[in-house]
């Protein structure tokens, strides 16, 4: 059984219980921004499942912002708004009665088209009803949480893997940024380099093509993912904190579809911040503590492999800077050697 099938057959039980019409429980939505209808058990058809609500707006929104119980023995739609039926349902209900979920994570609510059916041992047993359905809930995000750390697990020692099959730079990073597209829930991952002089940074590689042209260079500090580079933090918008589209990520050089969750984390080397991967989502989209902590972890491989490609470009540039001055002392050797010759040779005809 799933965490709604479960919601909803306590709720069914509620109804019975209290002799009630419906039983409606409201939690907060996919944004995190509203609470919407997380389950319903009613004896009619009309529960809106796609109602939504505001703190202190209506007897609900009173109920999820005082995280109180409220109990209405004669309901009066002329002085009460529940939010949660259609087709003007709401003026048959004659009692309401509601109560808050521990922690502020929502109300649930029950209503009857009989005046005075509650009471206030009614309230307080109701009340019990929302502690369990708080366990449940709190049950569910647990299971759901070590899912979540088993698969980031998995996905880290994947590319822990990919790193060992793919030497070439290239197809690393496409399979790697493909791999924490999915793994992340994402729908669009990039990563973008800076050049030497730090005049300007380059989409080296995107899961979804919307930077218009090939390798085009992006001034510096252009866009959120300039200001990454720029200031060398990371940037974390999603859920309540993107109620409106993120800052365009690469300025006005890209056909941005209107991404509303954004991860920008800033690779470092050398201390310099020469790269930045980015995660971004059009859909508002939580960004829990595990989901931070899974994606630090997998730029931090990412940024050691840049390292030693970085280290290994160094020192292969030394290399050749070496190369170059054995080979100019060698030709100032050799002249020197020529000039001694000639003037050994010129020193002895003039003596003959």
């Amino acid at each position: 059984m799933n965490t709604k099938s479960c919601y909803e057959r306590i709720l069914g039980i509620i109804c019975s219980v209290f002799d009630a019409y419906s039983a409606v429980l409201i939690m907060p939505d996919n944004s995190g921004r509203e609470f919407a209808v997380a389950g319903s058990f009613s004896l009619g058809d009309l529960v809106n499942k796609g109602a939504h609500f505001v703190p202190g707006k209506g007897l609900v929104g009173w109920i999820l912002s005082n995280q109180g119980p409220m109990l209405v023995n004669d309901f009066d739609t002329r002085q009460y708004h529940l939010g949660y039926y259609s087709n003007n349902e709401e003026t048959k209900i004659k009692a309401f009665m509601g109560v808050s979920l521990k922690n502020g994570t929502g109300a649930l609510c029950l209503d009857s088209k009989r005046q005075y059916s509650f009471s206030n041992k009614d309230q307080k047993i109701l009340q019990l009803f929302a502690d369990l359905v708080y366990e449940v809930q709190s049950s569910s995000c647990l299971a759901a949480e070590q899912v979540n750390l088993g698969k980031y697990y998995s996905c880290l020692q994947l590319i822990y893997g990919l790193r060992k099959r793919h030497k070439n730079w290239s197809k690393f990073l496409e399979q790697y940024l493909g791999i924490m597209a999915e793994t992340s829930g994402f729908s669009y991952c990039s990563f973008a380099s800076r050049d030497e002089a730090g005049q300007n940074y380059y989409i080296e590689d995107e899961t979804q093509p919307i930077v218009q042209g090939e390798a085009q260079a992006i001034p510096y500090g252009t866009g959120l993912v300039g200001w990454v580079f720029r200031n060398g933090k990371p940037v974390f918008m999603g859920g309540s904190d993107s109620g409106t589209q993120s800052s365009p990520l690469y300025g006005k050089l890209a056909a941005h579809p209107g991404f509303q969750s954004v991860i920008c984390l800033p690779l470092t080397i050398g201390r310099i911040t020469r790269g930045v991967l980015v995660f971004a989502s059009e859909n508002p989209k939580e960004i829990p503590e595990e989901l931070k902590v899974f994606c630090q972890m997998a730029s931090e491989h990412l940024a050691l492999f840049l390292e030693n490609l970085y280290l290994r470009s160094r020192l292969h540039e030394a290399a050749q800077q070496l190369h170059q001055l054995q080979q100019a002392a060698a030709e100032k050797t050799e002249q020197s050697e020529e000039l001694e010759f000639d003037f050994s040779t010129s020193t002895q005809e003039e003596s003959a």
